[in-house]
């Protein structure tokens, strides 16, 4: 079984808080590269960043004092594009890198084998890596790819940046 891995896709960091051209860019091929994967038979896993009224009292708060992704606000939404394609429940992160997600990648590979994982969404130089790394520490065997265009970081240098240290890692980034 291949994996593909969609992070945040939500409207405050493509179009709103924290949004930029570049996320907005990427919208329709995340949506066709979700369909895609849909239609091969791939599980699809999706995250939602979350944060609550006290983020700017937080750790992140204090460094990034943008408040963003607030539950249950519009900017917290998935975009519509994305929404609509969804057919299991978002895995709620409260910080860059997920601990659910490997969990629910085990969980997986426990009702089959899992040969890879793709990583597409937002934000490359923060979420896309901290979430890839997180992948990569808890299935060092297992391929980790990383769809270039299908990822926006919060610049275009911080998102090469990114991507450049995906692959020291061993991670395999595709369509740069």
């Amino acid at each position: 079984m291949d994996v593909l891995v969609v992070v945040d896709m939500q409207k405050d960091f493509i179009s709103g808080a924290l949004g930029t051209k570049e996320a907005v860019a990427i919208v329709p091929r995340v949506a066709e590269k979700i369909a895609q994967a849909k239609k091969a038979g791939k599980t699809v896993v999706f995250t939602r960043d979350t944060h609550h009224e006290n983020y700017l009292q937080t750790q992140e708060g204090k460094n990034l004092p943008v408040p963003h992704c607030i539950v249950n606000t519009e900017g917290w939404q998935i975009r519509k594009e994305i929404a609509d394609l969804i057919s299991t429940e978002p895995i709620i992160k409260e910080t860059f890198g997920s601990s659910r997600l490997p969990e629910r990648i085990r969980t997986l590979s426990d009702q089959e084998a899992i040969e890879s994982i793709t990583l597409v969404g937002l934000c490359t130089d923060i979420c896309v890596i901290s979430n890839a790394m997180v992948l990569k520490a808890f299935f060092p065997e297992l391929p980790i790819h990383v769809d270039a265009s299908c990822c926006a970081g919060v610049t275009r240098e911080s998102h090469l940046q990114a991507l450049e240290a995906m692959k020291v890692c061993q991670m395999i980034v595709e369509n740069e």
